[in-house]
């Protein structure tokens, strides 16, 4: 046996540490994930025709369109604002969640675990 015995995989205290760390990690996660999810993100388009409201969840929580952007003739171009507004305000949600992520990580890529 090598000198000073054997301290298994991680040696000795070491391995508690990291133990901990990672449940302390784990804790932090946890709680942003539930303050993120609650938080609410909006999003503008076609020079304020169209706005959606959505949360950290991806549930859209309010649309608002401008009468002015209701035109029968053109459906389709309404259609597109109340998508890209929707799109735009999931976006904001998705890159704030990202940024305190990494920030709590440390950069640590953590896959798809959020």
């Amino acid at each position: 046996m090598a000198k000073g015995g054997y301290r298994g995989a991680m040696g000795g205290g070491m391995n508690m540490n990291m133990i901990k760390q990672a449940q302390k990690m784990q804790q932090d996660m946890l709680k942003m994930q539930e303050e993120m999810e609650a938080k609410e993100y909006e999003a503008t388009v076609g020079g304020g025709m169209v706005s959606a409201r959505v949360n950290g969840k991806h549930e859209v929580l309010s649309l608002s369109i401008n009468p002015e952007a209701v035109d029968p003739d053109d459906v389709e171009m309404l259609q597109d604002m109340v998508v890209a507004a929707v799109n735009e305000a999931m976006r904001k949600a998705d890159a704030e969640t990202a940024q305190n992520m990494s920030r709590l990580t440390g950069g640590l890529n953590l896959g798809g675990l959020f």
